[in-house]
């Protein structure tokens, strides 16, 4: 199981064009939680999340710490090998990057 997350052609008809997708699996929530940006990857209708552009600052901000703090947030890497610190990171910046390259695009998630 994962998140899987997309970003959609707001133009498109049916809203069916995708213009980015990324998967991450559950395991990493726990490091999305301490850097800030679990509900706005895992539940971003929780906060009031509907386009790309709103999820830059908490992305920009989160991938800073990230990549100040690798020791701190790989304490959340999973025991198991699933979810780790090494994956994360560049989950977090291709979607950024995907999200200032699309900031129209409409956010959906499936968990």
């Amino acid at each position: 199981m994962g998140l899987s997350v997309y970003l959609k052609d707001p133009t498109a008809t049916y809203n069916v064009e995708e213009l980015f997708q990324a998967n991450i699996t559950h395991n990493l929530n726990r490091m999305a939680a301490f850097a800030g940006i679990y509900s706005c990857l895992w539940r971003p209708e929780d906060d009031g999340i509907t386009e790309a552009r709103q999820l830059i600052a908490p992305l920009e901000k989160a991938l800073a710490d990230l990549k100040a703090r690798p020791e701190y947030y790989q304490r959340f890497d999973g025991p198991n090998g699933w979810g780790l610190y090494v994956h994360f990171v560049p989950f977090v910046e291709k979607y950024l990057k995907a999200c200032k390259k699309y900031p129209l695009a409409i956010v959906v998630v499936y968990r």
